[in-house]
């Protein structure tokens, strides 16, 4: 039986496409908001970083309600590191809105959300996002999507798809990219005639798959899924079917669905609608939510395998303690821990001589979001450089994972690009170029991609755009070189001087600028050769009777390094660590005594 009163929507896109601006809009459209209200923008954007890094990380629930209808929507992220989201997410719709820019057509992340759309069966309702740039191409994107399709192995059915035009911050939606229309009606009226409504039985036992996880202090884990048959009730004794088979009896203690931005409490929910069950103790992604006497069984949903890991620890920095209020280890291992909960996608797990605790996760940038939120919350730790996951199979071999990265770039630096993805363990799968771009995808390890986006920019002159996503488990590749330039390591703890700088500045880069507080081991610079040395950043000049330290000549400093997280990560060697605290990002040496590194390296 059809729930003609409901739709459930995905929505995905590449990063940037413009997802979360066009919910914005449908928000505003269905009258949300009052109208005087006063709305941030992307405000399913709920999480700072999300804000400030502009894209979305973790997939939201909303709905919508237009002509009695209620549309549930499914913002997804757009990063590769975050797809583990979308994979879930898809689950839960029955159709979703594919969101191209005009002029950039479907880009990578768009092939991989995609694909499991089509997979899942899902009505696709292509949305043609930004036709008011100057330089958009709205049918040139159409053709694209379509040969994407096709390449993807699309059903007829799926490649008759409906196309709305749209320009998401201007807020209207079009059936002809020049008809003038200014609101967002055609594209709701496109959601209710093409997605199909839920096909359900409101009458059989009660089947929830939970698909994502939530987390509250108060209430604990929050399974969220669809209701794909019959009714469920707050107080209802259900059995819980974990993807391995196990059962255990479970009550739901209360019943949620989905309304406008948040979440309102009902004694009851009926099929085809996205609900949140509280109650479900260890409640976890796969989960089947069923009726005790008719138990319904579902095919397994996969929770990808990540596929970095780092180790935290608690900072052992000679300066501890000055910017974080939080420095202990048991700390550290219990906001850890607390993260297992609520982050179904890292793996969370204390090493085995209890030094720390080792986090896996999809990538550089997934785990990075941790941290940030981690030195947010006023903690400092230090982490050791991401190891990749590997994997050994039946017949001993040892696997790593592969990624598939797309360069676009200039045709000019062409030639430069392909040279630093060779360099990277990159093997060229393809070319493509047209007036005045190279689209070139290879295979490269995961190891590879480390840092490889700051030597594309700086070979490219900031022209390439970069863009990787784990595709397999493959052959071990061999080592790969580390960084060639050596570190200048800090010879004592005081802070850096303006004299000492001046003379360093002449022998590689610098991360540090006067009054930095600086300690033995840090690393405050990179040399211009191979190998490390030890400086002295806190020489003055020596002032003799017949001179003032006014006579000197100016000094002028080139503005220091400064790394973000990620690029942090990415640069260290093993023998280094990054030390996070709220107000600073260090590098340091493992070991900081110059002759504890001596004898290190003599082993």
């Amino acid at each position: 039986m059809k729930q003609e009163n409901l739709r459930n929507v995905a929505i995905i896109a590449h990063v940037d496409h413009g997802k979360t601006t066009l919910v914005d809009r449908l928000l505003w459209s269905t009258h949300v908001f009052r109208a005087n209200q006063q709305v941030e923008e992307r405000v399913m954007d709920s999480n700072d970083q999300e804000r400030e890094r502009g894209i979305t990380i973790l997939s939201k629930n909303c709905s919508i309600t237009y002509k009695d209808t209620k549309i549930n929507i499914i913002d997804t992220p757009g990063h590769a590191d975050f797809g583990g989201e979308v994979e879930r997410v898809l689950n839960m719709a029955d159709g979703a809105l594919l969101i191209v820019d005009a002029y950039e057509g479907p880009k990578p992340q768009t092939r991989f959300v995609l694909s499991h759309a089509l997979a899942c069966g899902l009505r696709i309702v292509v949305v043609v996002n930004k036709i008011d740039r100057p330089n958009a191409d709205p049918e040139g994107a159409i053709d694209k999507v379509f040969d994407l399709m096709v390449e993807l192995g699309a059903s007829d059915e799926q490649l008759d798809f409906p196309v709305v035009y749209a320009s998401a911050v201007n807020g209207y939606a079009r059936y002809d990219y020049n008809d003038g229309n200014m609101d967002m009606i055609p594209l709701l009226d496109t959601i209710l005639k093409e997605i199909p409504a839920p096909d359900v039985d409101p009458d059989g036992p009660v089947a929830l798959q939970v698909c994502t996880i939530d987390h509250s202090s108060y209430e604990g884990r929050i399974g969220v899924g669809r209701l794909h048959s019959g009714t469920m009730h707050e107080k209802e004794q259900v059995l819980v079917v974990r993807p391995d088979g196990t059962q255990r009896s479970a009550q739901v203690r209360k019943v949620y669905t989905f309304e406008n931005l948040g979440k309102a409490e009902v004694p009851e929910a009926h099929a085809g609608d996205i609900i949140a069950v509280i109650g479900i103790e260890d409640a976890d992604i796969g989960d089947v939510i069923t009726d005790p006497e008719n138990p319904v069984s579902m095919p397994p949903i996969a929770v990808e395998e990540p596929t970095m890991s780092v180790v935290f620890e608690a900072s052992t920095s000679p300066i501890v303690g000055r910017e974080g209020d939080i420095v202990g280890a048991r700390q550290l291992k219990e906001r850890l821990m607390r993260e297992k909960e609520a982050n179904i996608s890292m793996r969370i797990n204390e090493t085995e001589d209890k030094s720390g605790v080792e986090v896996a996760g999809r990538g550089v940038l997934h785990l990075s979001v941790l941290m940030e939120s981690m030195r947010r919350e006023g903690f400092e730790f230090q982490v050791g450089r991401p190891q990749v996951v590997y994997k050994i199979d039946e017949a001993g071999n040892k696997l790593e994972p592969i990624e598939e990265a797309t360069v676009d770039v200039p045709n000019d630096y062409a030639g430069k690009a392909i040279e630093v993805m060779g360099n990277a363990g990159g093997i060229m799968e393809d070319m493509a170029s047209d007036d005045s771009v190279t689209h070139l995808t290879f295979k490269i390890p995961s190891r590879g991609t480390m840092g490889l986006k700051t030597r594309i920019l700086n070979a490219t002159h900031g022209e390439a755009v970069l863009f990787h996503r784990f595709r397999e488990y493959g052959p071990y590749s061999g080592e790969m070189p580390g960084r060639k330039n050596g570190s200048m390591i800090a010879m004592s703890t005081g802070k850096a001087v303006a004299y000492a700088l001046d003379t360093l500045q002449e022998r590689g880069r610098l991360f540090v600028k006067p009054g930095d507080e600086c300690y033995e081991g840090m690393i405050v610079g990179e040399s211009a050769k191979e190998g490390d040395m030890v400086v002295n950043v806190e020489k003055t000049k020596n002032l003799g009777n017949q001179r003032s330290s006014t006579a000197d000549k100016a000094i002028q400093l080139t503005p220091p390094i400064t790394f973000t997280l990620e690029e942090a990560l990415e640069y260290i060697e093993d023998d280094e660590l990054v030390e996070v605290t709220p107000q600073s990002i260090r590098l340091r040496k493992r070991l900081l005594s110059a002759t504890d590194r001596r004898k290190a390296n003599k082993k």
